[in-house]
């Protein structure tokens, strides 16, 4: 339960990444000099200290049938107490503990949702699920409330349904507990970013129990008063009945922001900027603390949801889980971008960039209930564990629209010297009449098995079928005449998605496993934005789901008395029906093509080597080509974007003693390429890629009593300058953040 405001990183060092991929390629053959070793271990007790346990051994979701071990898929589970030793306060500081996960920059900061990045070279911020349930919403979501991140990677059509085509992230919210707890903490960082959380639970009864998790923030990002930020949020819950046989509980989660954005940063004088002018050729970086916003730019988000749960044990060995969660968030941001540079005269101090006033007003609501059913049981002489479901789900987003001329029109700014407290007057937002509102509404069905065949071999599997409708209305209006004009697209459809996995167990904390799983993406599955029909837009409503296959071939060992997981896996992801194309101009006739191949490998390490020194580590590697498309970045032979070839993770800490813990890590991001046109030069691209970076942290803890301890962070030690990512044109970047130290003060009664 601490705080940072950005971890970022510094560039390339050929050492450090030689090391990372060493750790990977010698710790999986060693997992089998472990096993046969813990015969003669037994005598050594290697127990795991609870509160630095980084290994989590089944995840959260009933629909995984079997412990991870022996689920033959690529999953990450990112515990609290990894979130708390860096600091970490949002969800996207924390996915920075696994490999193969990239962010990205919106146009001038529209993007749909806060939290936007892709997973395995596909799209994934409308993968992420809140205790299993689609969240949806323009939020960066906050790490305050969350017992532990948990990341599948490759297609998840059958554990999540529509979309997913790289994998889905799911966070597991905190709960109360019988135990008595008081936790707090309180963080200073260096640049002025305050933040206190809480976290209080207490039992009542004979069973049950009240928790409540709390935060405040305020400071800016940047160490800069233009950017101060502000959140707030509260999750207060309840449960009756822990440890019988019918368990309720009842929680919510109550955030607001309210944000000065930040339209990013001229990407002038970086590695592979380029510009038709000579003198900006070479001319030097601006600041990386010059905001180019207007005073009144703001970002205001207020997201809620409702959650009821009720668990009832049917028999010894059955489960019902029944849920019901009503979330609704609004997103208002009014944000000054920046476009064009322009050399008004020789002199660098009279350049400017031109800027452009972009509006997101934004809401979404997500009503959702479902009823799972887990049992184990013998039939035909073989043991099964059983999860089949039923799920109903409504989602809505409306974005009304705001007139253009209301807005304001912004000056250019000066390129190096902006003026921070410029003011535009004449702001006063006004709504248009204009719209897009969109829903799509599901019921699913499932079913999972894992069958055991005897000691060595399982087979583990699922299918599921849902029924989907989306529509989209929009109100489309006319500057002119003043006239609002409506259209309505609607889709239904029935999809069906299956994944299936043979395990082989040569001892009995270790697997060899061989999966196939499936997913499907309807016309606007991701945005509700459906398209007219016989257009050349994917989200058109005449077009079918593009359809993705995952082929996945990997081993799993719980070693050194299973305190340490190990995992390595090949896997290779197909998707098709990507693009539209005219093929009949008369009939105006569209067909879909394209076939888009990520393959690669992905290795872990999650757990204690001994029992002071803990470790959470991954590579991955990715290797995308478009099959067979169309032209430019959809042509043959071009990369996917934003999917770096290399990518690796690692943290560990050591503990001395009672009071003293030290550790650190490295995060690695190979090349990102964003230009992806086959004939297109680079040399004279704008900023063709995002270079590959390292960025190291250090941190060190010392508990001064029972009950309180500090602290110490230390984020890109090595102070480097990098890019965290870059808007589809290159003019604009988020640079990550240059060496700073966080303090934080931990109190646990």
């Amino acid at each position: 339960m601490t705080i940072r405001s950005r971890k970022h990183s510094l560039a390339s060092q050929p050492l450090l990444n030689q090391s990372l991929i060493a750790m990977a390629a010698i710790g999986l053959p060693l997992s089998a000099a472990a096993q046969a070793q813990e015969k003669t271990m037994a005598e050594v007790k290697v127990e795991a200290a609870a509160e630095t346990s980084y290994k989590a051994d089944r995840a959260s979701s009933p629909k995984l049938t079997a412990p991870l071990v022996d689920t033959p898929q690529t999953i990450s589970v990112i515990k609290k107490e990894v979130i708390q030793e860096q600091g970490a306060s949002s969800i996207v500081e924390a996915l920075r503990n696994t490999p193969g996960i990239t962010l990205q920059l919106g146009e001038n900061g529209n993007t749909s949702a806060g939290d936007t990045f892709q997973m395995r070279g596909f799209a994934a911020q409308n993968s992420i699920f809140v205790d299993g349930i689609r969240d949806l919403g323009a939020v960066s979501r906050e790490a305050f409330n969350i017992e532990q991140v948990e990341v599948a990677k490759g297609p998840a059509g059958a554990d999540i349904g529509r979309g997913a085509a790289g994998g889905y992230i799911n966070l597991v919210s905190k709960l109360p507990t019988r135990e008595d707890s008081t936790a707090a903490s309180l963080a200073f960082t260096q640049g002025g970013v305050k933040r206190a959380t809480a976290d209080v639970t207490r039992s009542f009864g004979s069973s049950g129990a009240l928790r409540l998790n709390a935060m405040v923030q305020d400071g800016s990002v940047k160490g800069a008063n233009a950017l101060d930020r502000e959140s707030k949020a509260i999750a207060p819950s309840i449960a009756w009945g822990l440890g019988s046989p019918t368990r309720i509980y009842l929680f919510s989660q109550h955030v607001r922001q309210n944000n000065v954005p930040d339209g990013g940063t001229p990407s002038v004088g970086m590695e592979g900027f380029y510009n038709a002018g000579e003198a900006l050729r070479v001319a030097p970086r601006v600041d990386r603390n010059n905001w180019y916003g207007i005073k009144g730019d703001y970002e205001d988000v207020d997201a809620d949801m409702v959650t009821a749960k009720i668990e009832h044990e049917l028999a010894p060995k059955t489960t019902l889980t029944n849920t019901t969660r009503y979330g609704k968030s609004k997103m208002d941001r009014i944000l000054t971008g920046i476009n064009t540079l322009t050399m008004v005269t020789p002199a660098p101090s009279s350049w400017t960039v031109s800027r452009s006033r972009q509006s997101v007003l934004q809401e979404n609501k997500v009503l959702a209930n479902t009823t799972n059913i887990v049992s184990e049981f013998e039939l035909g002489g073989l043991k099964h564990t059983v999860s089949t479901g039923l799920e109903l789900l409504s989602e809505e987003q409306f974005s009304p629209a705001r007139l253009a001329s209301s807005l304001g029109t912004a000056p250019a700014a000066n390129l190096y010297h902006p003026d921070r407290n410029a003011v535009l007057t004449g702001f006063k937002p006004v709504l248009s009449g204009g719209f897009s509102k969109g829903q799509t509404d599901t019921i699913g069905a499932y079913l999972f098995d894992t069958i055991k065949l005897n000691d060595q071999w399982q087979i583990n599997g699922g299918v599921r079928y849902e029924r989907y409708d989306t529509e989209t209305n929009v109100g489309t209006h006319n500057t002119t005449t003043n006239v609002v004009t409506a259209t309505h697209f609607d889709k239904s459809d029935t999809l069906a998605s299956y994944k299936a996995g043979v395990v082989y167990k040569p001892t009995v904390d270790g697997t060899v496993y061989l999966a196939v799983a499936t997913s499907q993406t309807p016309p606007g599955s991701a945005n509700f934005s459906l398209a007219a029909q016989n257009t050349n837009s994917i989200n058109s409503a005449s077009l079918d789901p593009q359809k993705t296959t995952n082929l996945e071939l990997g081993t799993k060992w719980d070693v050194i008395q299973k305190q340490l997981a190990l995992t390595a896996a090949v896997y290779r992801t197909t998707n098709k029906n990507e693009f539209p194309q005219l093929v009949d101009a008369a009939t105006n006739t569209y067909a879909q093509l394209g076939k888009r191949q990520v393959q690669g490998i992905e290795l872990g390490a999650v757990g204690q080597i001994t029992k002071n020194w803990s470790v959470t580590a991954g590579l991955a590697t990715m290797d995308t080509e478009i099959k067979e498309g169309l032209t430019g970045g959809n042509a043959p032979g071009a990369v996917s974007r934003w999917s770096p070839k290399f990518s690796a993770t690692l943290w560990t800490t050591y503990k001395y003693n009672d009071a003293l813990t030290v550790g650190g890590g490295a995060r690695h991001q190979g090349k990102q390429m964003r230009l992806i046109d086959v004939n297109a030069t680079p040399a004279t691209s704008n900023m063709p890629s995002i270079p590959a970076y390292t960025v190291v942290d250090l941190m060190a803890s010392y508990k001064l009593q029972k009950n309180i301890s500090l602290q110490l962070n230390v984020y890109n030690v090595f102070d480097k300058f990098y890019l965290n990512s870059l808007n589809n044109s290159g003019a604009r970047a988020s640079l990550g953040a240059p060496r700073y130290a966080q303090v934080t003060a931990n109190f646990q009664f």
